[in-house]
């Protein structure tokens, strides 16, 4: 019986340690997605053609789920519909994928990677614009969301002005004259090159955060998940495809993938970051919440800085440290705000599904004595949207 229960214990601790083992293995995932495509377009690869082929894998990959787990529900597709998809296929699969390596080859994995913390302060202004989202000041959550948005901010700016000495790792000494790009410091060399890198990620940001918000919006009329990052893929493949053929004027060249660094880059990316993580992200939020997917970002920057200066040589300046500090500070406020929206949204349904007895009969006094039933509030949050949703890019 001993043995028994301890088995049971055993299971009873592994299922409540599953969701941070999930979600360490996906932010080691990412960064290591992060760093080796970084490193495969500085290597000379055309980023578009890249784009095109992790696109193919993942469409491919996810494909036949989609077919055999949606082809009963899967609701018709009208032209608003497809404008809407299209529109989500230019925002992360063009716009936002090219903005953020295009940032990330002027500044650095680390750099890019430490402000990406910014995707849900950026998501709460423009759902507050949108009016999706409501923002209460008077509440303690919603001061810390305020607080949160202006720290990030803070953070940002302080990454951007302040670049500080450099700081070398252990295993990075000795390697800097190997690796042209690898330091921070001769990325940042130039404040034109820094500025623009960090227009290029804020502009990558804003590009992941309107693909957030209209998916959450798409979703409600076409709720086949599984289905629509198909569409979305397929469709960047096809634009990603048009613009690749452009900038590389018809050369069959940068398509040619050998057994390399590039064929491994393209299908780890396709396969565990984008159809793995579909699954892997969408158990953890199931279970847990956004607010606890999103609450390992500051640890994607982490590894990301350290695999950055593994693979890439890289080394980080003193500011980029204090900013993603800072960053990732705003970012925990920020997102202990947004669970005080998760609690309500909980109370409510907890109401909502409060059933009570229309009559309850005595049989001793023969007397039967009416209860209305509780009709539950409205949830006023219906239209809103998971802000506190992983920014990590998939």
């Amino acid at each position: 019986m001993a043995s028994v229960a301890e088995g049971g214990n055993g299971r009873t601790a592994l299922q409540k340690i599953k969701p941070y083992l999930a979600m360490v293995f996906m932010m080691f995932s990412f960064a290591v997605m992060y760093v080796t495509t970084l490193g495969t377009i500085k290597s000379g690869m055309n980023q578009s053609v890249m784009f095109v082929y992790r696109g193919m894998v993942a469409a491919v990959v996810i494909a036949p789920f989609a077919f055999m787990l949606e082809r009963n529900g899967r609701p018709e597709m009208t032209k608003l519909i497809f404008f809407k998809i299209l529109a989500l296929a230019v925002l992360q699969p063009v716009l936002d994928q090219s903005f953020y390596y295009t940032g990330a080859n002027l500044t650095s994995a680390s750099f890019t990677s430490a402000l990406e913390n910014v995707n849900p302060a950026i998501t709460f202004l423009l759902a507050l614009l949108l009016r999706i989202e409501k923002l209460d000041i008077r509440s303690r959550h919603g001061k810390a969301k305020i607080v949160g948005a202006i720290v990030n901010v803070t953070g940002a700016v302080f990454m951007v002005l302040y670049r500080g000495p450099t700081v070398e790792f252990v295993w990075t000494k000795g390697r800097a004259q190997h690796h042209a790009h690898a330091d921070e410091a001769d990325h940042f060399g130039s404040t034109t090159r820094r500025i623009k890198g960090t227009v290029m990620i804020l502009l990558a940001c804003l590009s992941w955060c309107s693909f957030l918000i209209l998916q959450a919006n798409t979703l409600k009329s076409y709720p086949a998940k599984l289905t629509l990052t198909v569409c979305i893929s397929s469709l960047g493949v096809v634009m990603n495809s048009i613009i690749a053929i452009i900038m590389e004027r018809g050369s069959v060249q940068p398509w040619i993938i050998g057994w390399d660094m590039r064929l491994f880059v393209i299908i780890y990316s396709g396969v565990i970051c984008t159809a793995g993580a579909y699954y892997i992200l969408g158990m953890v939020m199931k279970k847990r919440g956004p607010v606890f997917a999103s609450a390992f970002n500051p640890l994607s920057m982490i590894m990301t800085s350290i695999l950055g200066s593994l693979i890439l040589a890289e080394r980080m300046a003193v500011g980029t440290i204090i900013g993603g500090v800072i960053l990732a500070t705003g970012l925990y406020c920020f997102l202990w705000g947004k669970s005080g929206d998760q609690l309500l949204r909980q109370k409510i349904l907890a109401i909502e599904d409060l059933e009570l007895p229309k009559s309850v009969t005595s049989h001793e006094g023969q007397c039967s004595i009416y209860i209305p039933a509780v009709k539950g509030q409205e949830n006023k949050d219906e239209n809103s949207i998971s802000i506190a949703s992983t920014s990590t890019k998939m």
